[in-house]
């Protein structure tokens, strides 16, 4: 498929309308995402700080508390994670951020920061870490385990799009706006469907409305389960549903 590459050098005009020309960019016939009632519905996002004041989350105890990393979505910054990392903690497990604030997509350098604060992680507590990466950030979470296997324990992602056409989902135009790299043509070398050699668990919903819940899901031999919940993509980070589901996973080691 045809992209668009920026000039190197280029900056103000010529930038935004390379960006622009990212964002206007046709979109495949066979890459369809979520319909437009699955979008609408992750504008309930705004009512859960409501909901959550009549929440009473029973958080059993972990029998082998681990340590985790939670890896935030695109455009988002660990705040949006905090809620579900307060009830890890509640159940014992360590839990620390990514390290670099916002995602707003990969680059070289904040990479190479995630690199060095996994090994950081993985030095300080000596043992290997829990990857648990929500949309953009469990794309991180594969691609470090890749590098590093010897530092990561499990990989669990939540309505990450690993898997089939990097188009089919509702933001990528957004995405390409923003970062000002086609999906095709990340910065970060690397196969997302390749499945990390470490433990991976896919957490996806057919009531997604930002992600495909194929591409989410995955296929067998791109991970090594899938679980499928009922949130939105935005419920994710909070719903209950999804916070069991990751201390499952965390359980199970």
């Amino acid at each position: 498929m045809k992209s668009f590459r920026r000039v190197q050098g280029s900056t103000g005009s010529a930038d935004l309308r390379y960006r622009l020309a990212l964002a206007r960019e046709p979109k495949p016939r066979d890459a369809g995402g979520p319909p437009l009632r699955r979008l609408l519905a992750e504008t309930q996002v705004v009512i859960e700080p409501v909901r959550r004041l009549a929440r009473n989350l029973e958080i059993a105890e972990a029998d082998n508390p681990r340590k985790v990393m939670l890896l935030p979505g695109f455009a988002t910054h660990p705040v949006r994670m905090r809620y579900m990392a307060r009830q890890l903690e509640r159940a014992g497990h360590k839990v620390k951020r990514w390290g670099l604030g916002f995602n707003f997509g990969p680059t070289l350098e904040n990479f190479e920061i995630l690199e060095r604060r996994l090994e950081e992680l993985y030095r300080r507590y000596q043992e290997p870490v829990y990857l648990v990466g929500w949309s953009l950030g469990g794309l991180f979470a594969r691609e470090l385990a890749r590098r590093h296997p010897e530092m990561v324990a499990k990989v669990v992602t939540m309505g990450s799009p690993f898997s089939g056409n990097p188009r089919a989902n509702n933001a990528w135009r957004i995405y390409q706006f923003i970062t000002g790299h086609s999906v095709d043509s990340p910065p970060i070398a690397g196969d997302a469907g390749s499945k990390p050699p470490v433990f991976t668990t896919a957490l996806w919903s057919p009531r997604d409305g930002i992600v495909s819940p194929r591409s989410a899901c995955g296929k067998a031999g791109e991970r090594d389960r899938a679980v499928a919940l009922r949130c939105t993509h935005l419920g994710f980070a909070y719903s209950e549903e999804s916070i069991r589901a990751v201390l499952r996973e965390l359980d199970e080691g």
